[in-house]
Order: C-alpha cells, then sequence, then structure tokens
C-alpha cells in the first residue's frame, strides 16, 4: 500500500502534467476571449455550476480584483431571474468541464437572443457549450488525480489556472500597476503602504520626551511606557534628538556598568532622519529600509508632530 506522502506527490505530478498538456495545446481562442473582454463596456459575468462554480467564483474575483468589472452568476438563479442583470454588452464566461451541465445550457437561448458574447471554458471541445459559444477555451486534461477518474482535480485546477492565465493576461493588456491593486486593496498591506499618508499612521499623541540630562534609569522608564520603543530628547527647548531602545542596549554593551552614568545627550542621535506627514506609507517604509531603522520622527514647520513606527 502506498504511502500518505507517496499519494500526495502523485496527485501533485499528475496535476502538473496535466496543466503542461493543456499550457501546450494553448492557442488563438485565448486571444479572441482577451480582447472581446477588453473590449466590452459592459462587465465579465462568470457562471457555472458545482466544483466549475467554485472555481468560477474565484475567478470573478480576481477579475474584480485586478481591474476587469466582473461578478459569479449560479445558473440555478441565472434561470429563476437573475438574467435580469446581464446587458447585452456584457461578456459572459461559462464553465463546465463536460461542457454538457444542463443547468448552464439553459442560458445558452437567452444569452444569444441578448447578443452576449459567450466564451466556454470546457474540457471537451466537441460539446454541446463548446460549440454554441463564440469562443472555446479548452481545459482538457488527461486524466484526473483522483485514482478513482470520479472526483474533479486535475480539471479544476485546469480550470483555475486557465482563470489566472486570463487575469495576468489582462492586467497586461490594462497596464494595471501596484497602485491600482492598492486602490482595490485599501485594507491589505499594500493598500496601506500606497493609499495611506504617514500623517494616517504616525503616533501624534503624548510623545515620549525626556531633558537633556535625564539619568540612565528616567530613559528607560519613558521608553518602557511608551510603547514605542523610543523618546525624544529635548535640547534647547526644541526636541530634535532620539533615543531608541536599540540605543541604550549599544551603549549597555559598549560601558557595561559605567551605562549608567551616561545622560540623555551623551546616548542620543542629534538630528535624527524624519519625514513630512504627507509622505504616502510606501515611501516611508522605503526610508527606513535603506536606512535600516524601524522608525521615524514626522516634522511639520520643522516641529516634530508624530513618531512612525514600522
Amino acid at each position: 500500500m502506498a504511502s500518505s506522502i507517496d499519494i500526495a506527490r502523485e496527485v501533485i505530478q499528475t496535476e502538473i502534467e496535466g496543466l503542461d498538456y493543456m499550457a501546450k495545446r494553448l492557442g488563438s481562442e485565448f486571444e479572441v476571449a482577451i480582447n472581446a473582454i477588453i473590449n466590452t463596456k459592459g462587465r465579465t459575468i462568470i457562471c457555472g455550476m458545482g466544483k466549475s462554480g467554485i472555481i468560477g467564483k474565484k475567478i470573478a474575483a480576481s477579475f474584480a480584483s485586478t481591474g476587469t468589472p466582473s461578478f459569479f452568476m449560479h445558473p440555478g438563479e441565472a434561470f429563476h431571474g437573475d438574467l435580469g442583470m446581464v446587458k447585452p454588452e456584457d461578456v459572459f464566461i461559462a464553465i463546465s468541464n463536460s461542457g454538457e451541465t444542463d443547468e448552464v445550457l439553459k442560458l445558452l437561448p437567452f444569452l444569444h437572443d441578448n447578443d452576449n458574447f459567450v466564451i466556454a471554458i470546457t474540457g471537451k471541445e466537441s460539446s454541446t457549450l463548446a460549440s454554441n459559444s463564440h469562443c472555446h477555451l479548452d481545459v482538457e486534461v488527461p486524466k484526473e488525480a483522483c485514482f478513482l477518474q470520479l472526483a474533479p482535480t486535475s480539471s479544476t485546477t485546469a480550470t483555475l489556472v486557465m482563470g489566472d492565465a486570463l487575469t495576468v493576461a489582462l492586467m497586461d493588456v490594462r497596464g494595471f500597476k501596484s497602485e491600482n491593486f492598492a486602490r482595490f486593496h485599501p485594507g491589505g498591506s499594500l493598500g496601506r503602504r500606497l493609499l495611506l499618508k504617514v500623517r494616517d499612521e504616525m503616533f501624534s499623541d503624548n510623545l515620549p520626551c525626556v531633558s537633556s540630562d535625564a539619568d540612565f534609569t528616567s530613559i528607560i522608564n519613558t521608553i518602557s511606557s511608551s510603547h514605542l520603543g523610543l523618546t525624544l530628547v529635548n535640547l534647547n527647548n526644541v526636541a530634535l534628538a532620539i533615543i531608541t531602545d536599540g540605543d541604550l542596549r549599544r551603549a549597555m554593551e559598549s560601558k557595561g556598568r559605567d551605562a549608567f552614568d551616561l545622560i540623555a545627550k551623551d546616548i542620543a542621535s542629534i538630528n535624527p532622519i524624519a519625514i513630512s506627514p504627507e509622505l504616502n506609507m510606501q515611501e516611508a517604509y522605503e526610508v527606513m529600509e535603506s536606512k535600516g531603522i524601524t522608525s521615524l520622527l514626522v516634522k511639520e514647520n520643522n516641529k516634530v508632530v508624530g513618531v512612525l513606527k514600522k
């Protein structure tokens, strides 16, 4: 009996071979599909039943997040009223590995009458769905990874990858950039970096500060209580110096017990790097990475107004 690891490796290898088989047979129909989606003034609607529908939801989500207006439509709901959402200018992608899924085929008369451009994604080039579509993307695979040849495995992977290929090709044609991606993902790390300003993320309330003659223990206590890992140092009534917890560690490593005799001005970094609150977060992170630091002062009109932590 094969081990679980052996079975897993065989499944992965079978699916790799399926993708290779599909890639070698990819033809001009792919470009037809891309041109239809790019040139439409409508949306791209994706439809599929069962496992194909699950893959279709992922493809629709990928399209929508990368500049191609798209949504998923369940074929059963479509047949019972949701077809009212389909405009003539919309491109309709129908997914069915067999190309004979009844719930999907029932939609074809409406789509033809509605003048929709229909793209079929099937594993059977001679199927009813493929034959009655304007464009067919073939996701046939030699065999399923399931040893019973029953559970959709290699075929669903091929469909998913075909969707990814469409997504990336559309991004390339549209000249889609990271800034565009960030606009659709404001809650993600990329969106935070590219859309938010330093002003939105900096700490500005009750910034820690010590006098230039503060002793070592006072500095430690101030940094610990601030939860920022640093404190400002007031020099001539203007906060132009900074001490970080790293500065304290380095002082202790180099001075040993004598470090406790140091005062703030002995340790502080004078005129530390500062940025504008109007800088976007991506630019601020680039400054941190280039300087090998994890915090920055934020200054406006030569006055410290905040601290930015990575």
